[in-house]
């Protein structure tokens, strides 16, 4: 799945007031993985928030930064009244699930000690990796909200790898996250996703400038970077390839889908009958006439027109005029001569 960025329209453990404005540039952008605090705004803007974010196919998260136990139960159950698809935070599980069960949130309590408002972690390394594995023992969490970044530990990346390990679940990771090498540290520890709300709400994250769609676009770009998602791919003009070599009936590959290849090939006079035994093939006329040749027909292809032929299905294309510039897409493993024996074979492609 990769590393989940999850944008939180908080400054300070409570939700901005502007939250419904950033939640739009958010969702223009893209953003698939959106959360809020139990406090800030009234529990009716909450709910207009989360629909939102459900409407547009996000995943929608509320934190729970209450420190007593009747506010987390009815942060919890606000959850549940809110119908977000994710409960973060907390720390009373034994009062929490029982209000959970029965609906699909997920839940990610806080592992470790959590004291004042914002919130901080304490404990060692060991303590909360003990808390950890408390937790997840329990049926009904999902995995665990790890405030690992509001902690006064000097080693934070050993410490989210300690709690990764103890978990054997999803943990998040929040606070505090404001660059790429921190998400990179997050995700090379071992963690399922993270949270930025003030570092972006605040123009703090490197980028080309401090607005909101400009924060969350580099964020963005980073973590897709991280993943592994971004193409390595431009656009190519098929002009320009066509025009970078000569030779006919000898096809150049120019990109590749899954074990499906491009192929760019000239085509001059006619070419030997044959087939090809298990794949298929699509010719695309780029520049030119082609004439398909089957055993029971004849098919003339003009500019922009392309044709299937089966496999197994004898055929023989022919130039109709002095050139003709075609498109192939067919698997890799297609021979151009198919099963036939012929001196124009080509078994090593070049590529353009």
């Amino acid at each position: 799945m990769g590393l989940r960025f999850i944008f939180m329209l908080t400054r300070d453990d409570r939700t901005v007031p502007e939250a419904a404005n950033h939640l739009e540039t958010a969702l223009e952008l893209g953003v698939r993985h959106i959360g809020f605090k139990d406090i800030g705004l009234p529990v009716e803007d909450l709910k207009a928030l989360n629909a939102r974010i459900k409407a547009k196919g996000a995943t929608s998260y509320l934190e729970v930064v209450s420190l007593d136990r009747d506010s987390e139960t009815a942060s919890a159950r606000a959850a549940v009244d809110i119908g977000v698809d994710v409960l973060l935070g907390g720390t009373r599980v034994a009062d929490v699930l029982p209000i959970l069960k029965g609906t699909e949130i997920e839940y990610f309590p806080f592992p470790g000690q959590i004291t004042g408002h914002p919130s901080v972690l304490e404990g060692s390394i060991e303590e909360i990796a003990a808390s950890a594995r408390a937790l997840v023992a329990h049926d009904g969490v999902h995995g665990l909200d790890l405030l690992a970044y509001r902690s006064p530990l000097p080693d934070i990346p050993a410490m989210i790898a300690a709690v990764c390990e103890a978990a054997g679940k999803p943990v998040i990771v929040a606070g505090s996250i404001a660059d790429r090498a921190r998400i990179a540290a997050v995700q090379n520890a071992g963690a399922a996703g993270f949270t930025i709300g003030t570092a972006a709400l605040d123009g703090a994250y490197p980028a080309e400038d401090k607005t909101l769609a400009t924060q969350l676009a580099a964020i963005v770009r980073d973590v897709a970077d991280l993943n592994g998602h971004l193409s390595p791919f431009g656009k190519k003009s098929l002009d320009r390839a066509f025009g970078s070599f000569e030779d006919t009936w000898s096809p150049r590959i120019a990109g590749q889908i899954n074990n499906m290849q491009i192929k760019l090939a000239k085509f001059s006079g006619a070419f030997t009958w044959h087939f090809h035994e298990t794949e298929d093939e699509l010719f695309l006329v780029h520049r030119g006439r082609l004439l398909m040749k089957f055993r029971d027909r004849e098919e003339i292809l003009e500019e922009g027109e392309f044709i299937v032929v089966p496999h197994g299905i004898e055929h023989c294309p022919v130039a109709l005029t002095e050139t003709c510039e075609v498109v192939l897409l067919e698997p890799g493993t297609t021979v151009n001569t198919g099963t036939a024996a012929d001196a124009r074979r080509v078994d090593k492609l070049a590529v353009v």
